[in-house]
């Protein structure tokens, strides 16, 4: 039995970071055999039952001593882990658990993450200084494999795949419609039967500030898509305890104007399955979380990102689109404009991410591959 430890931002209820997990351990699964696979995580029992893994508290020194040094190999799993923007604690975090793995004797696998940006020159230099001693180091776009050249670390030995969810299976409709009606959404959905159904706009937004111009042009935007567009609004939070305030926040905007039936705000927690089958009931995703244009992209959706982050650029651009701007310039005029194009050339637009994401898809085998030859090398 071959023993692999995960490590990552899991247990926190971000279905972002959910989903690369259930991408991460399905994959792992079917690409190798006779193995044992242990999660780090905040909410340890909830992770076991979500995965049907091992799993221990990643706040607890002695449980990862433990885990490590139980482990034939350790993944360092998704996400932008390696980053120090929105925490300058985070990236030390989980340098120190590759580096605690490395002096252990273990081997330790960096699998399709973004990596960056990285502004201290202190951490640029851990992070060359631990990843250079990696049994391999596989990113989800070309812009990490170029930082990773620029702190240090030899571009040769850096695989480009993809966001490691593009492995996830489109999920059926039947499960997001049954939710989005015990939400409380009064319109018709993707796959009911009225002929004059409006068209239903998905919106996962991130943002702290609930008095922001991002947020008040937001709302207008809303607002115009109702009146104007005939429109009906579904807010989805990805990330829960962040995003459950502006979705909360919008609804009750838009309910002050009198539309109040005509916009739904996903208040409960969900799987990863069952948030892919809500955003597919709708008929265009808006996203600034990135796993939600992820889920557009395989429930082969049309979607307008809002970048807040370069790893949104990244993605968009990998199947072909661009963001339509940053949270920082957005107005509601332009997004009414890229709106209406969007609309218009959804089959195309479609067509070209789901080809995309086909290819996409088929790069990531490389991280099994990867691990596979690592195994090799171990048992001989």
């Amino acid at each position: 039995m071959y023993r692999i430890l995960i490590s990552g931002y899991y247990g926190f209820n971000n279905i972002g970071d959910e989903s690369i997990l259930k991408a991460v351990t399905g994959s792992l699964r079917e690409g190798l055999t006779d193995i044992d696979i242990t999660v780090l995580s905040s909410d340890p029992a909830g992770t076991a039952e979500k995965f049907g893994v091992h799993s221990v508290n990643r706040r607890s020194l002695l449980c990862i001593l433990k885990a490590v040094a139980h482990c034939n190999l350790l993944i360092s799993g998704g996400g932008s882990l390696l980053q120090d923007v929105t925490s300058k604690r985070s990236i030390l975090y989980y340098l120190f658990i590759m580096w605690l793995a490395g002096i252990m004797g273990k081997d330790y696998f960096v699998y399709s993450q973004g990596i960056g940006p990285i502004n201290m020159a202190r951490n640029k230099k851990l992070t060359c200084r631990v990843l250079r001693k990696a049994s391999g180091i596989v990113v989800r776009d070309e812009k990490s494999r170029e930082f990773l050249g620029e702190i240090g670390i030899d571009k040769s030995q850096v695989v480009v795949t993809a966001d490691p969810v593009l492995k996830l299976k489109p999920a059926g409709l039947e499960i997001g419609r049954r939710i989005l009606a015990e939400e409380g959404c009064r319109f018709e959905t993707k796959g009911m039967s009225s002929t004059e159904r409006p068209t239903v706009v998905g919106m996962a937004i991130k943002e702290r500030r609930l008095d922001s111009s991002f947020a008040d042009e937001l709302t207008l935007a809303a607002e115009r898509l109702i009146r104007e567009r005939g429109c009906k609004i579904v807010l989805i939070p990805f990330h829960y305890s962040e995003d459950m305030a502006i979705a909360s926040e919008l609804a009750e905007r838009l309910k002050e104007r009198g539309l109040g039936d005509d916009v739904c705000a996903v208040r409960h927690k969900y799987l990863a399955e069952e948030m892919m089958s809500i955003i597919g009931n709708t008929d265009i995703l808006v996203g600034v979380r990135l796993h939600s244009l992820i889920h557009a992209a395989i429930m082969g959706m049309p979607m307008i990102g809002i970048s807040y982050d370069p790893k949104i650029n990244s993605f968009m651009y990998s199947v072909g689109r661009k963001a339509m701007c940053s949270v920082y310039d957005f107005t509601a005029d332009d997004f009414i404009e890229e709106f209406d194009r969007v609309m218009r050339d959804s089959a195309e637009i479609c067509a070209k991410v789901s080809e995309r994401v086909s290819m996409l898809r088929e790069s990531l085998d490389t991280n099994e591959k990867m691990i596979q030859e690592i195994i090799w090398k171990a048992k001989k």
